[in-house]
């Protein structure tokens, strides 16, 4: 694997070792787990690929207060990851690289960043748009994947990729879980042992909402509630939302009806977590745990 820490001589690569080839990019911020695994995984699947990562942990879009400074950093473990993932081209710039000036032009993710994190972390979106475009303009993916854990995200990449008419295709690995549901995730390393058992949780909170949708409820408060009282009766109080919302475009619904995305963010301990669950809601049932795009 090679890897490049400077823009120039990490375009000069792949502009000799992308000929005949597709080049198939992950980006990520690093602290590998088995769910950018999955990512690397497409990416490899991509014919004629050449697979490549990246790693930076992204000031951009971290706000005052938040874990940007404890956030985990385990460069020489993660190039042994990738590595044995069969990664090809890892990027990994330091900050003044991708901001080498004050950043004056920012990519704004509009009305698909307000709901959900947006009401949380203002700026955050503006952030990740931003970062991604300049990964995209630096290293010029054919095909890029995403987690679908990050759902709110991947709606805006993908919007992002169609109205600036970005000539790439996308590509979601879908969530990866520990034996108990929680969700695979950089931050669940700061969780002590009795908060990590809390955690689980919010799978279960999910499915308690596949089975409210199951037996025929489609009032979108009811199902809501069933997946906060099971929050709540796991001792977690500091819920950020369990919404359920279209799937298109995070509009907020009354009634399941369609493909549909019931998210959850919630703090166990000091630690925020987020999952999600998509179903496909139709008059002859429901299909769960469904593809986000």
């Amino acid at each position: 694997m090679r890897v490049f820490h400077d823009i120039e001589s990490l375009r000069q690569h792949l502009a000799v070792e992308r000929r005949g080839r597709r080049v198939a990019f992950v980006p990520t911020m690093g602290a590998l787990h088995r769910g950018h695994g999955a990512c690397v995984a497409i990416a490899r699947d991509v014919p004629d690929a050449l697979v490549a990562a990246s790693i930076f942990v992204n000031p951009a879009q971290f706000a005052p207060g938040e874990d940007f400074q404890k956030y985990p950093r385990t460069l020489d473990a993660d190039m042994e990851h990738l590595r044995r993932w069969s990664c090809e081209v890892l990027f990994a710039p330091a900050p003044e690289v991708m901001y080498p000036e004050r950043q004056r032009v920012w990519v704004e993710a509009g009305d698909l960043s307000e709901p959900l994190d947006g009401r949380f972390r203002p700026g955050h979106f503006r952030g990740v748009a931003t970062v991604v475009a300049k990964l995209f303009h630096i290293v010029r993916p054919d095909v890029a994947v995403f987690g679908q854990k990050d759902a709110q995200q991947a709606l805006i990449i993908r919007a992002l990729v169609r109205q600036l008419a970005l000539d790439i295709e996308l590509r979601l690995a879908r969530t990866v879980r520990e034996a108990d549901g929680l969700a695979v995730s950089s931050r669940n390393a700061y969780l002590a042992a009795p908060e990590r058992l809390q955690a689980a949780a919010l799978f279960a909170a999910l499915d308690a909402a596949r089975r409210a949708l199951e037996s025929g409820e489609r009032n979108a408060r009811r199902i809501e509630a069933a997946a906060i009282d099971v929050l709540r009766g796991a001792g977690i109080e500091r819920i950020d939302y369990a919404e359920l919302r279209s799937a298109h475009d995070l509009s907020a619904l009354d009634a399941a009806k369609g493909r549909v995305i019931l998210a959850i963010a919630a703090h166990v301990g000091t630690t925020r977590l987020i999952d999600n669950m998509v179903f496909d809601v139709r008059d002859g049932g429901v299909h769960t745990d469904v593809t986000l795009y």
